[in-house]
């Protein structure tokens, strides 16, 4: 090989070499560089996900859960002892037992005496519990009750800013609610629900305007043209399942029912299938 073969590059040609081997050099160690970059991202990533199910969760401020007994009367206790304008409660669940009633009336009246006000929710059937009676005596003025033919589940808000709601049907858990969207949503359910509901000073209403059909009666057949069995329908409206089977037969008795099915019919046929409790505007 001559010696012109290695001189085509011309004067200089060895530092042109040069600086295009650092320019390719510089490449590749940012290329690594960037890859590194990206695979501790993923694996972080990865970290972070993997980890969920198997770590605790953060706590939120939001939304707790308080599970025991223990944890849910001290928190509810909590907010009851830093409510300052108003307390709205839903029972669902008719006639209170004393023991519960007792427990609050060594709660409540603290509240009251603070000058808030308290406002509950219960089905008409809670009207015929002797112990209601008496706990609303010590509350005096502060508090106000009303009734309907059924109600949501139980709610209790403090200063529409914190509420709880059961957590499981046994109520061993329950959602202590801080999120003002969320607690603002219960407060409008609540309200409107009020609205509809019977003052414990006014008589509930008792005729239907259809013969042998009591106001209770026309609730059952109202919910049963829903499709709900009869616990469901005793649940919701607070009594006995045997009591509503009892108003069933009385509402069978004067459609002229001789069947379930046959009920079903007649329910819709007298018009019975709509909502029994009409807003009255007070």
């Amino acid at each position: 090989m001559s010696s012109s073969t290695h001189g085509d590059a011309g004067p200089g040609g060895g530092e042109v070499d040069a600086a295009a081997v650092a320019l390719l050099v510089r490449g590749i160690h940012d290329g690594l560089a960037d890859t590194r970059r990206r695979a501790g991202w993923i694996a972080e990533a990865f970290e972070r996900y993997a980890s969920i199910g198997t770590r605790a969760p953060e706590p939120c401020a939001a939304v707790r859960v308080l599970d025991g007994f223990d944890e849910i009367d001290a928190a509810i206790a909590s907010a009851s002892a830093a409510c300052a304008t108003e307390m709205l409660t839903v029972q669902p669940d008719g006639i209170r037992s004393p023991s519960i009633l007792a427990q609050a009336s060594t709660r409540d009246p603290a509240l009251v005496a603070r000058g808030a006000r308290m406002r509950t929710l219960y089905t008409h059937v809670a009207r015929y519990g002797p112990a209601l009676n008496a706990y609303l005596e010590r509350l005096g003025d502060g508090a106000e009750v009303r009734t309907l033919d059924e109600v949501t589940d139980r709610m209790m808000v403090f200063d529409r800013t914190v509420a709880f709601l059961p957590a499981n049907p046994e109520r061993t858990s329950a959602l202590e609610l801080r999120q003002p969207a969320l607690v603002g949503h219960l407060v409008t359910v609540f309200e409107c629900l009020w609205n509809r509901a019977v003052p414990l000073a006014e008589p509930v209403p008792a005729a239907t305007g259809i013969a042998g059909i009591t106001h209770r009666e026309r609730v059952i057949a109202a919910l049963l043209a829903e499709g709900h069995q009869d616990a469901a329908v005793a649940q919701r409206l607070g009594i006995s399942v045997r009591t509503c089977r009892h108003h069933i037969g009385r509402l069978a008795e004067a459609l002229g029912s001789s069947s379930r099915a046959q009920l079903g019919v007649r329910i819709a046929r007298a018009g019975l299938g709509g909502p029994a409790h009409p807003v009255a505007p007070r």
